[in-house]
């Protein structure tokens, strides 16, 4: 952190290369709602922050599995359990505090708007160390910018927690059980992202964003079937 006070410019530079992927494929994802039962803004960015919050509680956690689970293949899918039950519980929280879900294209918005909270920060984080170190250019590019995969990644892992929950919207005696599947195949997810990320090379950088954007369709196509059931509470609506 000292290299923040030496050089302000390095955290200027930080905050905006994380903060602007996250904040690009937040509009992406919310142009997928609905147009004419769109999500409170207010209630959006409230999920956003607590999603940067949350990162902070990871840290901690992931340096605490550190002594129990020391440099193994594990260590990764654990830190990346912490990290989707974390934003689960982020999310929990909105729909606790408020009944922001009344359709079932609800659940993946908040799921990502949380999410890409969660990126941004961490990203920030990220940034500052390969910044401060290497300058503005380099820094950006070091980790063959694993910044811009990794927002992309938070968003689609934790944006399949939430279409597994709205695919149950109408199955309410199931949806521990659908919860379960997602969260299960965003930790698989996620833990594949990092050990591709691991290994360090380009090709794998590559070939891990040409999975995550084939994950990205898949789930582009889930929204418009969950738009589809929305449409059941109001028939009306085409």
């Amino acid at each position: 952190m000292k290299e923040l006070f030496k050089n302000p410019q390095t955290f200027i530079f930080a905050i905006l290369g994380g903060l602007f992927p996250a904040i690009f494929w937040l509009w992406f994802w919310l142009r997928e709602e609905d147009e004419q039962y769109k999500e409170p803004r207010g209630l959006i960015v409230l999920s956003f922050i607590l999603g940067g919050i949350l990162v902070f509680l990871a840290i901690s956690l992931e340096k605490a599995s550190i002594i129990y689970v020391p440099g193994s293949a594990l260590q990764v899918i654990i830190w990346a359990s912490i990290e989707e039950i974390l934003k689960f519980l982020g999310v929990l929280c909105i729909f606790v505090s408020s009944r922001a879900i009344n359709r079932p294209i609800d659940y993946p918005m908040y799921f990502i708007a949380v999410a890409l909270g969660f990126a941004a920060c961490e990203n920030i984080l990220y940034l500052v160390h390969p910044l401060a170190t290497d300058g503005t250019v380099v820094g950006l590019l070091t980790g063959n910018l694993r910044f811009l995969g990794s927002t992309l990644l938070h968003a689609i892992a934790s944006g399949m927690v939430g279409s597994s929950l709205g695919m149950a919207f109408y199955l309410k005696q199931y949806r521990g059980v659908y919860l379960l599947c997602g969260l299960i195949l965003a930790i698989v997810l996620h833990s594949t992202f990092n050990f591709f990320i691991m290994k360090g090379s380009g090709e794998n950088f590559l070939s891990v964003f040409g999975l995550l954007w084939v994950v990205a369709i898949i789930s582009i196509l889930i929204f418009e079937k969950l738009k589809r059931m929305g449409n059941y509470l109001n028939p009306t609506t085409q």
